[in-house]
């Protein structure tokens, strides 16, 4: 499978998994506080190459993609290169840098579902959310308990992998997750011809 191939395949199961999310959102009318990143700056944030494929293939398309990769080698913190704090002094507020690019544990998080130690299913959300929409959490996850249908984060990781198992299976801090991305871009085309019809190639 060619990496465009999987670039798109990647990119319909997010684009399913958001229409997924927003009926979610509108049934338990759970939300993100506007400006808040503070899930973004937790360092042990983990996700594999796989999912951020689609931003890699998208810094390559513009010519970003070596010089991305010399600032994540040299990167020292664990917090998501992507992110871009509202100030040097306020971590927590802030935005994803590439929004529309991703990853599949960004999407998820809030808004879908982990099996609890006696298999239940328990919505995988922030303290903020669970504390400032205490009565819609707890609505939620009386939902989720009696049928509500909810995103679940294996499931998508299972889906995830059928589209490439070796890059899927990878499960590494998200910086280093990006940092295999773009080298596994970079490689591809490597000794290939470079993707036709993108009119944004370098």
């Amino acid at each position: 499978m060619s990496i465009e191939i999987k670039v798109r395949a990647v990119e319909q199961l997010f684009n399913k998994l958001d229409k997924e999310i927003v009926t979610f959102q509108v049934q338990s009318s759970l939300h993100c506080i506007s400006g808040c990143g503070k899930c973004c700056t937790m360092p042990e944030i983990e996700a594999s190459p796989l999912e951020f494929l689609p931003w890699a293939f998208h810094l390559f398309l513009n010519g970003e993609a070596e010089n991305v990769l010399d600032q994540l080698n040299i990167k020292t913190t664990l917090i998501c290169h992507v992110y871009r704090p509202l100030s040097l002094v306020d971590n927590n507020n802030g935005s994803c840098g590439n929004y529309k690019y991703r990853g599949l544990i960004c999407r998820l998080f809030g808004f879908a579902a982990s099996r609890d130690k006696y298999g239940q299913f328990r919505l995988a959300t922030c303290k903020i959310i669970k504390e400032n929409q205490k009565e819609n959490f707890e609505n939620t996850e009386n939902a989720i308990s009696k049928g509500q249908y909810v995103p679940i984060f294996t499931d998508y990781y299972m889906r995830l992998s059928q589209i490439d198992f070796n890059l899927g299976k990878i499960i590494v801090p998200i910086n280093k997750a990006l940092k295999l991305a773009i080298e596994e871009i970079l490689h591809y085309y490597a000794y290939r011809p470079l993707p036709t019809g993108h009119k944004n190639i370098v």
